[in-house]
């Protein structure tokens, strides 16, 4: 019974030491030097010379050992652990996907910036919720957000080139120097949207709902804009040039037109119609 203190402390010391990673490698290479050293005195004492070649033969290996396996193995470590982690940020976009609520909407922006980080920029969002969200500079290129909800969040100067974004909910938005070139946007909602400067070369925009939103300086050549409403939009300065299935009918519902740039026939029938929306 006497004993049972010092077994006690004895316990709680090994459970110290073993909690303690760099304490355990510590005193495991004390114990080791100790035996190996104590074995190798009568070398030391008799044949100095000798042995003194046969460890500077030992220390070449040595060096071979972490140059080739050593940085090898770190390097397939450091690989697989960048891996994992992708993994990890993957799973956790899913996880979150169609779970409505403001903490979904930023562990979701925190996973996105992080595979930025990692230079994974193809990322799936579809049906994702990242309303009221900070996604300003991120790369999204080639992404899938098709059926995200994406209101009220800033996207400046967010890359979106060859982004699916079909069906996506970008009302209210602010989407300044943003990059949807070639963009797949039928029937996104870019209702009291800001994209101002923004390029949509080449962007499908096909019945996108463009209600109120500010185009001002955005180049839309080439564009797909087929059934696209651009009812109250502010189309100043915007380049309008090559945009296949535009019409009049649908320009005459934009709130100005003021030194756009239209196709030559084009320009020619909102000045004989509606000179008032290409006036200052």
């Amino acid at each position: 019974m006497k004993n049972f203190p010092i077994i006690q402390r004895t316990l709680k010391w090994y459970s110290h030491v073993t909690e303690q990673p760099i304490l355990t490698s510590f005193l495991v290479l004390i114990i080791v030097s100790i035996l190996v050293l104590g074995l190798s005195a009568p070398y030391y004492l008799n044949d100095f010379k000798d042995f003194y070649k046969q460890v500077l033969a030992e220390a070449h290996g040595m060096i071979f050992d972490i140059a080739i396996i050593g940085i090898l193995i770190l390097w397939l470590n450091k690989s697989g652990e960048k891996r994992l982690r992708i993994k990890t940020y993957k799973d956790e976009i899913d996880d979150f996907r169609l779970w409505k609520s403001e903490e979904a909407a930023f562990r979701t922006v925190g996973n996105i910036k992080r595979l930025n980080r990692h230079k994974i920029y193809n990322i799936n969002l579809v049906n994702c919720f990242l309303t009221k969200t900070n996604l300003n500079y991120c790369i999204l290129e080639g992404s899938n957000l098709n059926s995200a909800d994406i209101n009220t969040s800033q996207l400046i100067e967010c890359n979106l080139r060859n982004a699916r974004l079909n069906q996506t909910n970008f009302e209210n938005s602010t989407l300044n120097q943003a990059d949807l070139s070639h963009a797949y946007a039928s029937g996104a909602n870019f209702r009291d949207a800001f994209l101002i400067k923004a390029q949509m070369v080449q962007a499908y925009l096909i019945k996108a709902e463009l209600k109120g939103a500010f185009l001002m300086e955005a180049n839309l050549n080439g564009a797909y804009l087929t059934g696209a409403d651009f009812t109250g939009a502010n189309l100043y300065k915007a380049d309008l040039r090559n945009a296949v299935g535009l019409t009049l009918e649908q320009l005459e519902k934009a709130r100005t037109l003021y030194l756009a740039q239209l196709d030559e026939d084009l320009m020619e029938q909102v000045k004989l119609r509606l000179p008032s929306l290409v006036e200052k």
